[in-house]
């Protein structure tokens, strides 16, 4: 038994939370000059090669894969870090066409809602409303027809392609950057792997906490909204039969 053991444990969280009050933005050059080969990159770029990592499946996983569950050659689920950012993706492999599944999701939004737990978006929409944010009142322009550079509630589309993919950009309240991406990939056997994917760029400690804090209630919203939209894609293919 190590009789400065409480000691010991005070020095850690002592030293701990000194550096969580440490200032962390650089005042001086020394860094170029002890490590000139480094050339640091600004958030922009460094956010876009992160992104392009996750769209090529080149995302070295974390700890958190042992929340993965396989089924076949697509994962259902995976919650990893890259570079900082948060990642949660899912994945429903969806017995019709990617365009099918591509208007379902791109139809989200305005009149229509969300799909599933329309009341938390709802409410979401009012506190983001309340700290000043846009709210849920801008809606979306027209109930199917999308394109890049509109609001969509509080989302503004950042990238579309035709049949494929749609990019949302958080414009709500959020300490940091956030996006939900939905994605069509076409199988060679017809079907078409439906992924949902959030991301998380947190600023600060205040990022991270709200990122963890509400990791239940937006891995269960997310859960069923891709459900949700797999079976609206289904019953739009039965009425257009």
């Amino acid at each position: 038994m190590d009789p400065y053991g409480d000691a010991h444990s005070m020095e850690r969280n002592f030293t701990f939370n000194r550096g969580l009050n440490a200032e962390i933005v650089a005042r001086d050059d020394l860094a170029k000059t002890l490590f000139p080969k480094i050339q640091p990159l600004e958030f922009q770029t460094a956010l876009h090669l992160a992104l392009g990592r996750v769209s090529n499946d080149t995302v070295e996983t974390s700890w958190s894969d042992a929340l993965v569950t396989v089924q076949g050659d697509a994962r259902p689920y995976k919650l990893t870090t890259i570079e900082g950012m948060m990642l949660e993706q899912r994945n429903l492999l969806v017995n019709l066409p990617a365009n099918q599944i591509f208007r379902a999701y791109t139809g989200l939004g305005g009149e229509r809602g969300w799909l599933f737990m329309n009341w938390a978006w709802e409410i979401r929409g009012w506190i983001d409303k309340l700290f000043g944010g846009v709210g849920l009142r801008r809606g979306r322009r027209h109930p199917d027809e999308i394109w890049v550079g509109e609001a969509l509630d509080f989302w503004r589309v950042e990238a579309l392609e035709m049949e494929r993919l749609i990019r949302l950009r958080a414009e709500m309240k959020v300490p940091g950057k956030a996006w939900l991406e939905f994605r069509s990939i076409p199988q060679s056997d017809g079907k078409t792997l439906l992924t949902q994917t959030a991301y998380f760029a947190p600023r600060g400690l205040l990022g991270l906490l709200y990122w963890y804090l509400l990791y239940p209630i937006h891995g269960f919203i997310f859960s069923g909204m891709i459900k949700k939209i797999a079976i609206r894609a289904s019953e739009s293919a039965n009425r257009s039969k």
